[in-house]
């Protein structure tokens, strides 16, 4: 696998078991991992990701279940996933410092599961942010509770390419980087409002690049892989 393709995460965001068996076989050796989400899991439980794991050929796995609520609860819900082996595992930022905290201590002194704060989700723009009334505008609202996270002990932050450049210089190599919205140029944005296409995020300073949909709906989920590891490798 090249160093390009190793930067790929695909969202496999169905609860048909048998479909993302198949893409998960369709993908090994082609993608760095596989991100599981909340539509995944609630339907086939940690029984479910360890069977996805042992189709994809040994593909990592990110958990993207966006844990939320009081710093008990989320300590609780950290410490039933993390036996599970997965890469890495998301919070949301916005549910402040001592649940991230709580997170963080709770997955212990091992390095994995990464635990990824999540800042702003890239389906919402500068009228939706104000809607839920959170600050803007984005990018500052993504530095501050990219900052408090990183503070609270988070390993890496979840942004969107357009924030990743000015998170990258805030907080230096040492925070992960993980990145949805990212769309190749024969691709269509979907419901996402901030992309930007593979290459450029990760000249922003991207480490993974979370795509779903222009692999996953492709006629050869392979050869799409392959196609945007080669517009990574371009940039």
């Amino acid at each position: 696998m090249t160093d390009a393709a190793d930067r790929i995460f695909c969202a496999i965001d169905t609860a048909e078991l048998a479909e993302a068996e198949r893409l998960a076989r369709a993908l090994g050796g082609q993608v760095g991992g596989l991100k599981l989400g909340k539509e995944f899991f609630t339907a086939h439980g940690p029984e479910g990701v360890k069977r996805i794991a042992g189709a994809g050929a040994g593909a990592r796995i990110f958990l993207d279940l966006k844990f939320h609520d009081i710093p008990n609860t989320v300590a609780g819900a950290v410490r039933a996933a993390a036996p599970l082996g997965c890469a890495m595992l998301t919070i949301h930022a916005s549910g402040g410092a001592a649940m991230v905290r709580a997170a963080v201590e709770a997955r212990g002194t091992a390095r994995a599961p990464l635990i990824l704060a999540v800042t702003v989700l890239t389906s919402l723009g500068e009228t939706e942010l104000a809607a839920v009334g959170q600050k803007g505008p984005i990018a500052d609202q993504v530095l501050r509770l990219a900052r408090m996270a990183r503070d609270a002990g988070a390993d890496g932050l979840v942004a969107s390419p357009h924030e990743v450049r000015a998170l990258r210089e805030a907080l230096g190599r040492d925070a992960v980087l993980v990145v949805p919205g990212v769309r190749p140029a024969w691709a269509g944005a979907d419901d996402q409002k901030r992309v930007m296409g593979p290459g450029e995020a990760v000249a922003a300073g991207a480490d993974y690049l979370v795509i779903g949909r222009p692999i996953t709906r492709s006629p050869d989920p392979a050869d799409a892989a392959r196609r945007i590891a080669a517009e990574i490798e371009g940039a």
